[in-house]
């Protein structure tokens, strides 16, 4: 599983992408053979331990939200607009895959060889996602498993993290420029065709957000009795620009793509004040709730993906001075000022109407959350890295380099499946239950 991807399970500093040994591609007659020098196996550059603890950092915020966002909802994913704890999760991955990235491809010897092995991880990735979130397994305190192809959710977390990854890897392996950095100045011109792509890339998710017409739309509901054909409920757009819960351009294009019923079922915004009596946690229906209260939709749909990609270059940036920068003072100096201007882009943006939203993926919540995650990063960049306290972060640096083992065991309930597979004489007498665990009640 660690092959699949740098940004949970990656190779840092002064690794090499490839396999140990030789490797020589299959090259046509008119092409430069590629050749992969060996790694000397008694020389392994050190990795950096600070991106380590940041990826155990993440690891350990995400389980801990996960298992008490019920329980605390105001740390739990914003039910629309705002900004909570479990809302830094996505977009601090996404950071450390383009740090990753950097480190990984800084000295390539075949690039053909490295896309493959980028398109093979990202395949391998994506698989993983719709094996684990696609909805095969039915959750706790069920012991079947399977998943209907009609009704399979296409995206998840890893799913986006594979398509963000896959795009800027391949930006990292073929748009780079030759000259030397010697300067913030110079570091922007050597990247400048990837500080393009994400630049076209931001243009186009605002563009499609704010531009396209969504019309009226409608979804259905099973009723109480399975032999009653479903409720149709209808919700009135008409709109242009709108960026609410039922008429944004990024749940439109999900529908009529991916098709509404390979959506996400239990949205987020189902814990608005409009959809619950319990809001900002889920509840029942107030009376005389929006149609659009029970739709589905996907937080990691296509276009929300779109945005999120532009976290990874983020990522890709701080990596490039990591390569190019060796001084801890001129490192931080750099990472200081982007994260910054990030920060306060992005609240300005929210200031003046664009609002800071996870499950769109706004422009302005990437630029938050991402100069939120540079922040983190030189802080404990400084902690570990220049002053040397690595004993008070062993336990996150550990968790950091099992991450992907970590993520599918505990945060997709593989682990507590395992576990309730066993029992005593009926399914509901299992371990989980007796420390009060996916207890019936």
């Amino acid at each position: 599983m660690g092959v699949m991807y740098e940004a949970i399970q990656g190779k840092e500093e002064g690794a090499d992408d490839l396999e140990l040994g030789l490797k020589v591609s299959k090259p046509q007659s008119h092409q430069q053979h590629c050749f992969v020098l060996p790694s000397n196996p008694n020389h392994k550059p050190p990795r950096l331990v600070s991106l380590d603890v940041f990826r155990g950092l993440t690891v350990a915020l995400m389980i801990l939200v996960d298992d008490a966002g019920g329980i605390l909802p105001a740390i739990n994913h914003s039910p629309w607009n705002g900004l909570s704890l479990a809302d830094y999760v996505m977009p601090f991955f996404l950071f450390i895959a383009g740090v990753s990235l950097s480190l990984t491809y800084k000295n390539l010897s075949c690039k053909s060889v490295a896309t493959k092995s980028t398109l093979l991880r990202a395949l391998k990735l994506f698989v993983l996602g719709l094996f684990l979130q696609g909805g095969f397994f039915h959750g706790i305190n069920n012991l079947t498993y399977g998943v209907d192809l009609d009704r399979m959710r296409w995206m998840g977390v890893l799913q986006r993290i594979a398509i963000a990854y896959l795009v800027a890897a391949l930006c990292e392996i073929w748009l780079k420029g030759d000259g030397d950095v010697k300067s913030g100045s110079s570091l922007l011109r050597k990247y400048q065709l990837q500080l393009g792509i994400a630049s076209m890339i931001s243009f186009v998710y605002i563009l499609l957000l704010y531009s396209l017409y969504v019309p009226d739309w409608e979804y259905q509901i099973p009723t109480g009795n399975s032999l009653s054909a479903p409720k149709t409920l209808l919700v009135k757009c008409g709109v242009r620009g709108h960026t609410g819960p039922a008429c944004n351009a990024v749940g439109m294009i999900d529908r009529k793509i991916l098709g509404i019923g390979h959506l996400y079922t239990r949205p987020v915004y189902a814990r608005t004040e409009q959809c619950s009596t319990n809001s900002p946690d889920y509840g029942p229906l107030p009376s005389g709730a929006p149609s659009w209260c029970q739709a589905p939709f996907d937080p990691e749909g296509i276009l929300s993906t779109v945005m999120a990609i532009v976290t990874c270059f983020v990522g890709l940036h701080f990596g490039h001075i990591i390569v190019h920068f060796k001084d801890h003072r001129n490192r931080i100096f750099q990472w200081s000022i982007s994260s910054c201007c990030l920060l306060v882009l992005g609240f300005a943006l929210d200031w003046f109407g664009m609002h800071v939203n996870k499950a769109l993926y706004s422009f302005s919540y990437m630029c938050v959350t991402a100069g939120a995650a540079g922040i983190l990063f030189v802080a404990i960049y400084v902690m570990v890295d220049v002053f040397g306290y690595k004993r008070m972060a062993v336990v996150l640096e550990w968790i950091g380099k099992h991450a992907l083992m970590i993520y599918i065991l505990v945060a997709c309930n593989v682990f507590p499946l395992i576990l309730q597979g066993f029992y005593w004489k009926q399914p509901h007498n299992n371990i989980l239950s007796l420390i009060g665990v996916g207890k019936r009640t």
